[in-house]
């Protein structure tokens, strides 16, 4: 320190020294006023004693300091212990004390060995100390036992220490108990791949296991299935026992189907009442594993055969099924669980507890019928539809009315079955503008025939669907259609289904009450094949039953059918109403109609559907025009 010396010497004045302490503090200024020690006329020799002195105190102050830290840093939040070269414990602080549930008497002088949970095998722990030897540490995530018998996770950080010639001394580890993180990460893993119902794999687990099996397939050409299972009516259980019971149905279910599974599938909730199983196959034969997924599925419908008992209630469920074998690597998983679906609905058109394999044509209709659905919507817009109408005919075959039906000329296919579309109609919700479209169009042709000689007293009967019927502004739209065409209500006649009636019954009746005031006339349509009460019946404002042709083609042939339109017939004179029969094909139908009572009649026999300049050439071949009128 010559240059401190000089500057004693020189000046007489205070000396600053600049170290820094160990352990990672901060460098600290100590100041050490010499001028009480020295004066400016001692000697270098005897300056240099005082400045010894004051060393001696400098480092006595620093070792101080230097405890003083260590002891503090003994009793951080984080669990220390300390070991000689040997791995015998020499010292542990009061937060390991605390993590472990041992005492100081209990580990001094034993090997850490003591808290092994055998969670982790002799490779571990290999791996551990050959870090520690090579780089002095090693950091991780290490599974101990508690005094308890507890295990538990930790954060240890183990630490060699060198004496100054690079001897080892000892070892320090410190560590942090992560119980709680691990926890909260485990119920963030539950939330985001279990059902937390069943708690059984959820929709997004279940694709992702998916993708595993696709890898399998693609690597080892190991095919696998899908199995889709849907409660049947389980709306009911919830309608009648409440939800409450339903999740502990829904509970009990999950539970029978795991135990029906191997440890190679995978058992999903997707949500609601639909489960979902992932197939592992045992080779790559689809034959195989189809006749391995039917046999669980066989067996997972089985084990709803016993009644479920849920608190004091008893429930009985049957489940219909879907399967699909993933034979092609190349296809999603959200491919097959599409292919698994639509099988799944083939089985519940079947009825209860049906049970279908998907079918590659079952995919080519349901395109055909996104395309359909497409070209629907644009449909009203590019003017496709339009109306034929078909004779209904009296006791002489005369016709005093017709019925309207749509029909969709596509620019491609032409004229496409109702059978197709309408149902479209019904599921998309455009029944209700293109059921408005019909009504008008009618309308406007009631207006113009109201002028024309032989075609005035005409009627036109239109079909209402349910869906349109019950909307709120039904009848607003429907007196907005009699104001723009002006047409005869007292001529128009709405069809509608007996389906009409099961639901909201009284605004059904309401609305037809208020047309009825219009004039307008209303016909239940395909009587017989609905559920509404023939006690009901009685209040409804009708004016005509209409036969299904269901039961009138068979009259010959069916004794029942022949007792049920008899009985429709009675029904409908009991209760002052006319009464129609469609779908009448031979004069021997006819006949027997005639003869019980029935003077009105539609059906090929007298003519098909038919475009309105058709209808009107077969009118006025029957009702030649009066002598002075204009012929067409």
């Amino acid at each position: 320190m010559p240059d401190v010396f000089q500057q004693v010497q020189r000046t007489g004045q205070v000396a600053t020294f600049e170290y820094s302490l160990p352990l990672g503090q901060q460098s600290h200024d100590f100041h050490a006023t010499l001028s009480p020690l020295v004066s400016s006329t001692q000697q270098p020799d005897e300056l240099e004693g005082a400045l010894s002195v004051t060393r001696e105190v400098t480092d006595a102050k620093r070792a101080e300091v230097e405890l003083q830290i260590a002891a503090a840093a003994f009793q951080a939040h984080l669990g220390i212990m300390v070991t000689d070269a040997r791995g015998t414990i020499l010292k542990v602080n009061d937060t390991f004390k605390r993590i472990t549930g041992y005492s100081d008497a209990e580990v001094v002088g034993r090997n850490p060995r003591m808290f092994s949970s055998g969670h982790h095998n002799a490779a571990f722990y290999r791996c551990l100390w050959r870090s520690v030897l090579s780089t002095g540490s090693w950091e991780g995530e290490i599974w101990n036992q508690r005094k308890n018998g507890e295990l538990f996770p930790e954060w240890l950080t183990i630490s060699a220490v060198h004496d100054r010639n690079g001897s080892l001394t000892h070892y320090v580890a410190t560590m942090s108990d992560i119980s709680e993180r691990k926890a909260a990460e485990q119920e963030i893993h539950q939330l985001a791949f279990y059902d937390p119902l069943t708690g059984f794999a959820n929709r997004r687990l279940f694709i992702d296991r998916i993708g595993v099996a696709l890898k399998e397939l693609n690597r080892h050409q190991r095919c696998g299935a899908l199995i889709l299972l849907d409660l049947d009516s389980f709306n009911h259980v919830n309608d009648t026992l409440g939800h409450h019971i339903g999740d502990r149905l829904l509970q009990n279910v999950a539970r029978r189907f795991g135990q029906m599974l191997r440890d190679t599938d995978t058992l999903a909730r997707l949500g609601g009442d639909e489960f979902a199983v992932l197939v592992e196959g045992v080779d790559g034969s689809s034959r195989k594993t189809q006749a391995l997924a039917e046999h669980i599925a066989s067996k997972l419908m089985a084990a709803l055969d016993t009644p479920i008992q849920v608190g004091d209630e008893q429930a009985s469920v049957t489940a219909s099924v879907g399967i699909t074998v993933m034979a092609d690597s190349q296809r999603s998983a959200d491919d097959y669980l599409q292919q698994a679906d639509m099988a799944l609905s083939q089985a519940k058109a079947s009825g209860r507890r049906g049970l279908r394999f998907f079918d590659p044509s079952m995919q080519a209709a349901l395109l055909a019928r996104v395309k359909l659905e497409s070209d629907l919507r644009l449909a009203l817009d590019h003017q496709q539809w339009l109306l034929h109408y078909q004779p209904q005919v009296d006791e002489q075959g005369r016709i005093e009315g017709v019925e309207a039906l749509l029909r969709w000329h596509h620019p491609e296919r032409g004229l496409v079955s109702p059978g197709e579309f309408i149902p479209l109609l019904e599921s998309t919700g455009l029944i209700n503008d293109v059921g408005e479209w019909v009504l008008e169009a009618a309308c406007h042709q009631l207006a113009a025939w109201q002028h024309q000689p032989g075609f005035e007293q005409l009627t036109i009967s239109v079909n209402i669907s349910p869906l349109q019927f019950r909307e709120s502004d039904f009848l607003h739209r429907v007196e907005q259609v009699f104001q723009r065409t002006r047409a005869p209500l007292e001529r128009l006649k709405l069809e509608v289904t007996e389906t009409l009636f099961v639901d909201a019954r009284d605004d059904a009746r309401d609305k037809m009450l208020s047309l009825k005031a219009r004039g307008v006339r209303f016909s239940l349509d395909d009587f017989g094949t609905g559920y509404s009460s023939l006690a009901y019946l009685a209040q409804l404002p009708l004016d005509q039953l209409k036969i299904d042709q269901s039961f009138v083609q068979q009259v010959l042939e069916s004794s029942a059918n022949a007792a049920i339109v008899e009985s429709t017939i009675a029904l409908a004179k009991s209760l002052n109403l006319d009464v129609i029969a469609e779908g009448v094909e031979t004069p021997a139908h006819q006949a027997w109609l005639m003869a019980h009572g029935c003077h009105a009649f539609q059906g090929y026999l007298f003519g098909r559907p038919m475009p309105v300049e058709e209808m009107e050439q077969a009118v006025r071949a029957q009702r030649p025009s009066p002598p002075g009128a204009q012929g067409a």
